[in-house]
């Protein structure tokens, strides 16, 4: 990544095989490991490794802001998206006669929060045709009454690619709806403008190349107000060691009421390392790289007997591609015996380019798929 001395070096692991499965798990460059040898020589000092701790978690938040359009003080980090969503909806407060807008391309994470018994609000599903969301399907979900709608820039499911910018107009013309973006499936692998949405998530452990155990959230400064997140805790209050600790609590607002505890130090180690290196190499490098790739494995794939679930509209997709076939699981079984890594569930298999892949990773596959087919 990008070329064939530094994948060597930073992703050996990837000599023998053609591994297409970023959008489920990312493969860490050394560096991250690395980072997480510091982090555990850092901990042998106890306390005294705590200054090096807090400072990995501010580099974290100020690389993370580069990448969000924002500014290191309106990022948090929590433990996973799941967190981070779980937390927006404490925050939000809802009631009786709020309405909250999920589509049907989105990962549960943004979605089943709303969908619990618990949840006061009528949830509106915005559905995809032929692939795709379409902006005026949305519009008529909206209205006075819309609280909340939550969308993934780029689908897990077939890697359709959301035009936020036109989604943002939407929401702000026909409802007073704050917007939430998950950017997991976007964020080291194409550059972003986030520009409108009021709330950013992420995970850690896929195109960004870290580890588990981390959610980055971002949320504007001019909507701190409306992320109050009501969470016991002591990291996300005001003066958790105050005076009247024992009377009230304190929500922090914005980004950071989402880090409700104790940073995970070790992800954070991870992550700083890994957007360090997504830096040094360019998300806009990767992309670049990475986009013949992607082209060249849908015109591939459309000359196959499979069922494409992506859009055909190249305009439409990042890196995520995802095609349905009766024998899934025995062809993915075929692949995964010539070491060629996809993911496939229930009929669904999905294959997502990477700035590690390479243009024999995407040839293999394909002459490996026409052979299993």
């Amino acid at each position: 990544m990008l070329t064939e001395e530094s994948r060597r070096r930073s992703f050996p692991s990837l000599a023998d095989r053609i591994y297409l499965n970023t959008a489920a798990e990312g493969i860490p460059p050394l560096e991250v490991g690395e980072a997480l040898q510091a982090y555990f020589r850092d901990k042998q000092l106890g306390m005294d490794g705590r200054q090096n701790h807090f400072r990995q978690l501010e580099a974290v938040k100020e690389r993370t802001a580069e990448l969000f359009g924002l500014a290191a003080d309106e990022i948090g980090i929590c433990s996973c998206t799941s967190e981070a969503y779980n937390l927006a909806a404490l925050a939000l407060r809802l009631r009786e006669g709020d309405e909250v807008v999920i589509n049907d391309l989105d990962f549960p994470a943004g979605v089943t929060p709303w969908l619990q018994p618990g949840c006061p609000a009528t949830v509106r599903c915005w559905r995809a045709r032929d692939g795709a969301l379409h902006v005026e399907d949305l519009v008529g979900l909206l209205g006075p009454r819309t609280r909340l709608v939550t969308t993934s820039l780029v689908s897990f499911f077939n890697g359709f690619r959301l035009h936020l910018p036109s989604v943002v107009e939407a929401v702000r013309k026909h409802s007073p709806a704050l917007l939430a973006v998950d950017v997991t499936q976007a964020v080291g692998r194409i550059p972003l403008d986030l520009a409108g949405a009021d709330l950013i998530v992420s995970s850690t452990h896929k195109w960004i190349l870290a580890s588990h155990g981390g959610g980055l959230v971002g949320v504007p400064r001019e909507r701190a107000g409306a992320w109050v997140v009501p969470a016991g805790g002591w990291f996300n209050l005001e003066n958790a060691f105050g005076p009247e600790r024992f009377e009230r609590a304190v929500s922090k607002s914005g980004a950071a009421g989402f880090s409700v505890g104790m940073p995970n130090f070790p992800a954070i180690y991870a992550i700083r390392a890994a957007l360090d290196y997504l830096q040094t190499v360019g998300v806009a490098a990767i992309a670049a790289a990475a986009r013949p790739l992607v082209l060249a494995c849908l015109e591939g794939l459309t000359r196959l007997p499979v069922e494409l679930l992506s859009p055909r509209d190249p305009v439409a997709l990042a890196g995520i591609l995802a095609f349905r076939h009766p024998k899934a699981d025995e062809i993915a079984a075929r692949l995964r015996a010539k070491n060629i890594h996809i993911m496939h569930q229930a009929g669904r298999m999905r294959v997502a380019v990477h700035g590690y892949n390479t243009a024999a990773d995407v040839e293999g596959f394909l002459q490996r798929l026409t052979e299993a087919l």
